[in-house]
């Protein structure tokens, strides 16, 4: 006898034995709120996560009941929405049984700089004061971008920079929990300084699009959000790709040290901008998405606002649509964007394909950092000579140097490249801090390594560090005193990787697990942790877990003063 299997969509459910249906059931109540917030929004699946924002900001947490509602509103298996849900840290999700959390949470920001500026104590003495606040919680969270004001606290969306106990408490009595708009340059201003000139040649054919690319090519501009690959180069293999092609702007800086994104779009978001429309022109872009952090609040508005100043202003535009992270470090690798674009996990993909030939939705995709496009227009309109007669010791250009630690004048900084740290300090940064001594420092974040004092002088370019088992990223720097402990540093970071690991390669998940692990104990395994650092940089799928072992090998040969005891177990009992 012939058996027919049924065959149910994605998404519906199947009946059970006996008549009904399998699994949670939403309530009424859930399938109304859901509808009602998601109003008349498209129920694509690339938009779960903006759905899941939108529900979030409206009740405060996502119970298990709202994510079933959600999913068969948006006619998704309940599976696909929870795995999504339950992967980015900004996302509370609640189960049955479980109280929800308090309405509004207090983060303090337990990474490098503000670790070394009191995090920790002052998330000890919020905790104290506020203990018996029902309403408020707090929380220890990864940087936050704002490393050059450390220390830290977010009070609900209101950055609170060199936050003390009691600026908090003032902030919470008034209510201030809201993310204030910067003054920034709006659309009129821009135009009136030369704004869109460039992007109007080239629409107008006064200027080639083969020139652009020139121009581009011979001024040696890289990447800038820590790659480094040479732009023009990028725009040609894009542009070569079969029709339609796609373009996706990674605006969440996550690493500990960088804020230099923040710095550019919070005083003009417009220069960003026409650097990102010229891109699209000349590589045939038909659609751009920028995913923006989550934690720059403000930034949305910003960027809201002057996208539809620009569309009305200007006709013809290709559609750009504005996506918000969640809270997910691994989302600044570019494959792990596009995966949280199309509303999924943060899981970096395998390569190849590369997301040139293969990106978001399938399609050929122009990916890049915002500080390379923002450049886009000065060297368009001064010449690739403008920018290459910039640079120190050999190289070319301009870097912007998002510059915190123990230094008078933290902040970003605009510097030639090439500068050395030593300079960096002494010309950009005011000097070491009243009372500290340059011991070390991180010269591109925490993945990028850490350096000793003895090697102030080295460079700060691609390739430069590379010989000392460091690089330097995005051009995060962090510097440290003799008030510091290299290792304790080292530490921090590896807590922070194991927090922003996305499980999906064992290598990383284990890895950064059992180093942390090892770390905490008072004399450290070193052949063990080596041995861990090998595998972890050479089997982890993405650059997390390969450059999560820097900082931990860089403590130990740079700074062997702090590990004689386990060097000296390592040689044995005559050392």
């Amino acid at each position: 006898m012939n058996s027919v299997i049924p065959i149910y969509a994605e998404g519906s459910q199947r009946p059970a034995k006996g008549g009904g249906l399998r699994g949670r059931q939403a309530s009424r109540a859930a399938l109304e709120t859901v509808r009602q917030l998601l109003g008349d929004a498209p129920r694509r699946r690339d938009l779960l996560i903006e759905h899941l924002h939108r529900i979030q900001d409206s009740q405060g947490h996502l119970s298990v009941d709202l994510l079933a509602a959600l999913a068969q509103d948006m006619k998704l298996s309940q599976a696909e929405v929870h795995e999504v849900a339950s992967f980015y840290h900004h996302f509370d999700l609640v189960y049955e049984g479980d109280a929800a959390p308090a309405p509004l949470s207090l983060r303090v920001c337990n990474s490098l700089s503000c670790s070394m500026a009191g995090g920790a104590a002052l998330s000890q003495s919020l905790r104290a004061l506020l203990a018996e606040q029902s309403g408020v919680r707090v929380i220890e969270v990864p940087c936050v971008g704002r490393c050059a004001q450390a220390p830290v606290a977010v009070l609900g969306q209101k950055p609170i920079e060199q936050a003390s106990p009691q600026q908090v408490l003032s902030a919470l009595q008034a209510g201030q929990t809201q993310d204030p708009l910067p003054a920034y340059q709006g659309l009129a201003d821009y135009l009136a300084q030369g704004g869109y000139r460039v992007l109007d040649a080239l629409l107008s054919g006064e200027r080639s699009i083969e020139d652009s690319l020139q121009t581009l090519s011979d001024s040696g501009l890289r990447g800038l959000g820590g790659a480094g690959f040479p732009l023009g180069r990028k725009w040609h293999i894009v542009r070569e790709q079969a029709a339609p092609r796609l373009m996706a702007v990674n605006i969440d800086e996550g690493e500990p040290g960088t804020f230099k994104d923040r710095h550019y779009l919070e005083r003009e978001p417009q220069r960003f901008l026409e650097g990102m429309l010229i891109a699209a022109h000349c590589v045939g872009i038909e659609a751009i998405y920028i995913y923006l952090r989550d934690e720059y609040h403000a930034l949305h508005q910003v960027l809201r606002t002057e996208i539809a100043a620009l569309q009305a202003q200007r006709q013809g535009l290709p559609p750009i649509e504005l996506r918000r992270g969640a809270g997910a470090y691994i989302c600044g690798e570019e494959s792990a964007m596009i995966e949280s674009i199309e509303g999924k996990r943060g899981w970096p993909r395998q390569r190849p394909p590369y997301v040139a030939e293969r990106g978001l939705f399938g399609r050929p995709t122009l990916q890049h950092n915002i500080e390379s496009l923002f450049w886009v227009r000065d060297i368009l309109e001064r010449g690739a000579e403008w920018f290459t007669a910039q640079g120190r010791h050999g190289r070319k250009g301009l870097r912007s140097f998002s510059l915190s630690g123990r230094v008078k004048k933290p902040g970003v900084h605009l510097a030639p490249a090439g500068i050395t740290l030593q300079e960096l300090i002494d010309e950009y940064g005011g000097g070491m801090a009243e009372g500290h001594q340059l011991y070390g420092y991180f010269p591109g974040g925490a993945s990028g390594g850490m350096l000793p004092a003895s090697l102030a002088n080295v460079p700060l370019d691609f390739d430069t560090l590379h010989p000392h088992g460091c690089f330097i990223g995005s051009a995060a720097v962090i510097v440290f005193s003799q008030q510091d402990n290299a290792r304790e540093l080292a530490l921090n970071a590896m807590a922070f990787f194991e927090h922003e690991s996305c499980g999906q390669c064992v290598p990383c998940r284990e890895g950064t697990q059992r180093a942390h692990a090892l770390m905490r104990e008072p004399l450290w395994d070193l052949a063990l942790l080596e041995d861990l650092s090998a595998v972890m940089s050479d089997a982890s799928i993405c650059g997390l877990g390969q450059a999560a072992p820097n900082p931990l090998r860089c403590a130990i040969r740079y700074f062997p003063q702090e590990f004689a005891a386990e060097l000296k177990a390592d040689r044995g009992p005559q050392a």
